[in-house]
């Protein structure tokens, strides 16, 4: 069905949206409340190059009068930050917006604050539904749009009564998957969990470089991705509490197109070490015979492994498993690898040097 839509913000997210929306057949009218940003697409149109190919689009409307916007829309889409939502339902509510509200994103907890808005002005609420996350990956370069990647999974929950509006959903955003309800949507978000530890932990980074580093890269150290994980733990807590058992940030990520889907399905988490880092990390285990891990399967765990070395060859590991709190860094954890070390120690001394042969069987005992 072709529809018209009314795509509220021109940033990236919106411009994709436009793009993707107006090659799909949808008469597309495109608002920003700053007029400049709509400047570089009133001559010739939006230029994108990226998932989609390379072109122009033209938007049926480009106007920063909201009103104007919004008259004829068969359904609304806000692509625009957080920080700017607050004005926006305001005016959303003030314009008495009747059409199916689709946000994307939601961010977290989109859905709720625009119901908010509209409830403390009296006004009736649409149908309103929420992405768990932006369905592009893009930026604005010299006036053109660099879609750089397209969601292939994405969750989109409504609010009651907001069916319509997530069916629409469904219908312009193909990979969208419905969620039950808008807790799950927003706790599906995986930058809740990704985004925040990162730039709070570089802060001083940030400022020392003035922000030259690449945040996905260098801001992402094993500090880092373990408390990512522990605060994915409380993300999955918390949408259990509300029950919910929603996929890992690894798994969401695979979904979504950003994270390889075999690293999801080996269970890793952001703080596993890559098959590269692994390589280098081997010659220091032989050598201090010893392997910490923190996070590396599971969230709020340390691990320690000691190998089992029969004529300089690996045999097999001995493994303490406990909780981080268990096993801090310092005396306590010092002590638990002189146990395992013992232990593996022991080990060997009562194996047969046999099975220290590239091909042993049970029967060399």
């Amino acid at each position: 069905m072709t529809m018209t839509v009314t795509v509220l913000g021109a940033g990236a997210g919106g411009l994709a949206a436009a793009v993707e929306l107006t090659l799909a057949g949808h008469r597309v009218r495109l608002w920003n409340r700053n007029p400049v940003r709509l400047e570089p697409h009133r001559a010739d149109g939006i230029r994108y190059r990226g998932v989609f190919g390379a072109g122009t689009v033209a938007p049926q409307v480009l106007s920063d009068d909201l009103a104007h916007a919004l008259d004829g829309a068969d359904v609304v889409v806000v692509c625009l930050p957080s920080v700017v939502h607050p004005q926006l339902f305001a005016d959303l509510a003030e314009s008495r917006c009747t059409a199916p509200v689709i946000l994307n994103p939601g961010h977290t907890g989109g859905a709720l604050h625009l119901r908010h808005v509209f409830d403390r002005a009296g006004v009736a609420l649409p149908p309103v539904a929420e992405f768990s996350t932006l369905t592009y990956i893009g930026r604005v370069n010299d006036g053109v749009v660099d879609i750089t990647g397209r969601s292939q999974r994405v969750s989109v929950g409504a609010l009651p009564g907001g069916l319509q509006a997530r069916s629409f959903a469904i219908e312009l955003f193909p990979g969208s998957a419905a969620a039950p309800d808008v807790l799950a949507s927003s706790l599906a978000n995986v930058n809740l969990v990704l985004h925040p530890p990162g730039a709070v932990l570089s802060a001083a980074w940030v400022e020392a470089t003035d922000g030259a580093f690449t945040f996905y890269v260098d801001a992402m150290t094993d500090g880092v991705a373990r408390v990512v994980d522990r605060l994915d733990g409380e993300r999955l807590a918390v949408a259990r509490a509300f029950g919910h058992e929603l996929p890992s940030l690894l798994a969401e990520m695979a979904a979504l197109g950003t994270a390889e889907p075999a690293a999801a399905a080996r269970g890793q988490t952001a703080a596993s070490p890559t098959a590269e880092q692994l390589a280098t990390l081997l010659p220091r285990i032989r050598d201090e015979q010893v392997s910490i891990s923190r996070g590396h399967i599971t969230p709020g765990l340390t691990s320690i492994g000691v190998p089992v070395l029969i004529g300089g060859k690996c045999l097999c590991a001995i493994s303490l498993v406990g909780e981080d709190n268990e096993l801090p860094t310092g005396p306590v954890l010092d002590g638990r690898i002189e146990q395992v070390k013992i232990a593996a120690a022991e080990m060997a001394s009562g194996l047969p040097a046999a099975t220290a042969r590239e091909e042993w069987s049970n029967a060399d005992g």
